[in-house]
């Protein structure tokens, strides 16, 4: 069973840092295209960042030169290190990722993960 935990957020001030890491686990074959999504209360949820297995990455407008995602493949988890960071970075970020599970001919398929609180306030 393929599961998403995603780790480190918490409490920070603005300008400050935090690196959110998410580890797949279970029967998995492969990870392809992996990434962060946040939402606030009362707002829709929102690409972060995303990165495929190749190292590809894309960022949007509101994080970019702040936050840097990453991966390690052989790990099958996926980093989102978080500079700078402003009291509208505050929501609940969580991971996503296509992955392939049990043996090498099944599909990719879509994975949440449950979810972390990043708060930043002074």
């Amino acid at each position: 069973q393929v599961q998403l935990v995603e780790s480190g957020g918490g409490l920070v001030q603005p300008g400050g840092s935090l690196r959110l890491s998410c580890a797949a686990s279970g029967s998995i074959v492969s990870t392809n295209t992996m990434g962060w999504y946040r939402q606030a209360p009362g707002q829709q949820r929102e690409l972060v960042a995303n990165i495929t297995r190749g190292g590809i990455t894309n960022y949007a407008d509101s994080v970019k030169g702040r936050f840097t995602i990453s991966r390690d493949n052989a790990k099958n988890t996926v980093y989102l290190q978080m500079n700078s960071l402003k009291p509208e970075d505050t929501a609940v970020y969580y991971c996503n990722a296509d992955i392939r599970s049990g043996r090498f001919l099944t599909p990719y398929k879509n994975y949440w993960g449950q979810g972390t609180q990043v708060t930043v306030s002074s």
